[in-house]
């Protein structure tokens, strides 16, 4: 009796001791983990909402939004009838009651994706049902509010909201900021009753050179083009050729960024920049530079081309008619290929690869897009015995139409190659500038007076007598050059006689140049000459273009009708074979 009180009390003693041992090993030892499984009770991570920055035109008007949108959830977990809350929420999103139900069966998951970017309509209609275990967290979809138009400029994102083509793709960093997480207090129910300061992540915004009225003009009349010679696919660019600005660029076919997966891949290609092609007459554009330049040449040094065929390695090269003996201003103005092919073997394999070094020609443009192409221009060493002769008419030589584009830039700006861009700056969430496009960024590579003689002879290629006169707008000198040139058949791997490439590429007005603009036509049916394919389709943008921004006719004493406006600066073809 005497040992029961002392029983007792070391019993009690050695209870408290165990407790104050279990006590520390879990206060000292097993803290973090304790902690962890606390807040994993407690709260519920989140990944934060980013929203991607918008994509204007120059003048501010929007060509890609992001639209507020919601993700419906579910905690099967806190789910007793996965048929009867999917058959609910079947009418209410549009989805199948058995692909919901399979979801909501997976009791191992306490978070399981229903639907994503549902309208805020659906996503109220789904909580009114009052349903236990369904829930919804703001989310993002991208809205492309003129639909087909720019979109090989503006690309497309995915479900993940990632940018997968053009300037989506390309400043995808910036236009989606940083994500993460943000941990949002919960009760033993599961209701959120904190949210945090930071919930969601808003991108920067981005302001391209592209002008919708620009863009507009050019889209319509390469559509009308494709329809009425029904080819196979189309392009054509303007551009600033004083700084690089790219003002519209478009392609057929084309696709809505909006549900590009409902377009083939080939409908989503930039041909502008991707696709390499034989430019034909419109790269004699090196022949006559190289001439000048170098001094081997003026316009009015002479040619005889009567016999209207040369032999170059074993093959001969033709002009659609003899012409006689021409200058060289008349070998640009009626593109034969006699002439160019005999001045070209005047100055040598090295000259004139130089100059088409000196014009860009193998080398990117650097646009800042994604998927542009280099181009093929073979060295001096690599040439076969045909290939001075093959050049010298846009032959044996890949090119994009970007990089023509750019050529002839460098007649139109004074002598200077510059860099092409479609983004001109980016503004943070607040709208402040975070970073200006820098334009000063170009090289002279040719000289002032040998621009001067170009500009004249391109000029004579729109006017009567020259292979382009459909390119002429009224009102104001057009300088430019057509091009011609057959496709390889890859059935026979030779040149085909029914496929053809049909371009045209200047700038207007000759004397101070508002745009350059380039249109090329692939596998046109009908006629197949730039002169008759492509040139009207620059005639009817540039005239359209000219009007838009209120650029004044020239008054030449005939009675014309003048635009009052502030300027803003910025036939039959010889066949190319």
């Amino acid at each position: 009796m005497k040992r029961r009180p002392l029983i007792i009390a070391t019993v009690i003693a050695v209870g408290f001791l165990i407790i104050f041992a279990r006590l520390a090993e879990l206060m000292l030892f097993d803290h973090e983990k304790l902690l962890r499984l606390a807040t994993i009770q407690h709260t519920k991570g989140q990944k934060i909402l980013v929203r991607r920055g918008g994509i204007y035109d120059r003048r501010g008007r929007e060509l890609a939004v992001s639209l507020d949108r919601f993700t419906l959830y579910g905690d099967p977990s806190m789910i007793d009838s996965p048929e009867y809350v999917a058959r609910k929420l079947s009418k209410v999103i549009k989805t199948k009651t058995s692909i919901l139900r399979n979801k909501l069966k997976e009791k191992k998951k306490r978070y399981v994706s229903l639907a994503r970017r549902v309208s805020p309509e659906q996503a109220v209609a789904a909580l009114r049902l009052k349903l236990k275990g369904i829930g919804v967290e703001p989310d993002s979809e991208r809205f492309y509010p003129k639909g087909f138009l720019a979109s090989h400029v503006l690309g497309f994102i995915d479900i993940d909201n990632r940018g997968r083509e053009g300037v989506e793709k390309r400043y995808d960093s910036s236009l989606a900021a940083d994500g993460g997480k943000v941990y949002l207090a919960r009760d033993a129910r599961g209701n959120i009753l904190y949210r945090g300061d930071k919930y969601e992540s808003v991108g920067n915004s981005i302001v391209l050179t592209i002008d919708e009225g620009l863009q507009y003009i050019v889209e319509s009349e390469l559509e009308s083009a494709v329809k009425k010679w029904k080819s196979q696919s189309a392009t054509a660019i303007m551009m600033d050729p004083h700084t690089g600005e790219i003002l519209a660029l478009a392609n057929r076919p084309t696709f809505d960024p909006n549900s590009p997966g409902a377009y083939r891949a080939a409908n989503r290609r930039n041909r502008a920049i991707t696709d390499l092609y034989e430019p034909g007459s419109t790269f004699k554009i090196v022949m006559a530079a190289a001439a000048l330049e170098e001094k081997m040449a003026t316009l009015n040094t002479r040619f005889d081309c009567s016999e209207g065929e040369i032999e170059v390695g074993g093959k001969k090269i033709r002009d659609t008619h003899k012409h006689g003996v021409l200058t060289l201003k008349e070998i640009i103005q009626k593109s034969s290929n006699v002439g160019a092919v005999k001045m070209t073997l005047k100055l040598g394999p090295e000259r004139f690869y130089k100059y088409a070094k000196v014009f860009g020609f193998g080398n990117r443009t650097g646009i800042d897009l994604t998927g542009e192409v280099s181009g093929v221009v073979k060295p001096p060493q690599r040439w076969s015995g045909t290939t001075i002769g093959a050049m010298a008419i846009g032959y044996e030589v890949l090119v994009s139409p970007l990089q023509v584009l750019r050529a002839y830039s460098v007649i139109a700006n004074g002598g200077y190659l510059v860099k092409p861009y479609v983004v001109a700056k980016t503004l943070g969430p607040d709208g402040r500038v975070l970073q200006q496009e820098d334009r000063s960024e170009r090289v002279r590579v040719i000289s002032g007076e040998t621009v001067k003689r170009l500009r004249e002879a391109f000029v004579t290629v729109t006017e009567e007598g020259g292979t382009a006169p459909r390119a002429s707008v009224y009102g104001n000198t057009v300088a430019g050059k057509t091009g011609t040139s057959r496709m390889i058949d890859p059935r026979t791997g030779r040149y085909s006689r029914r496929d053809f490439v049909s371009s045209f590429v200047g700038f207007v007005p000759a004397d101070d140049p508002l745009f350059a603009l380039i249109v090329v036509i692939w596998k046109p049916r009908g006629e197949y000459y730039g002169g008759q394919v492509a040139a009207p389709v620059f005639r009817a943008i540039a005239e359209k273009a000219l009007t838009y921004r209120f650029i004044p006719m020239e008054d030449r004493g005939d009675n014309n009708i003048l635009v009052m406006g502030q300027p803003v600066r910025g036939g039959r073809e010889s066949q190319d074979f």
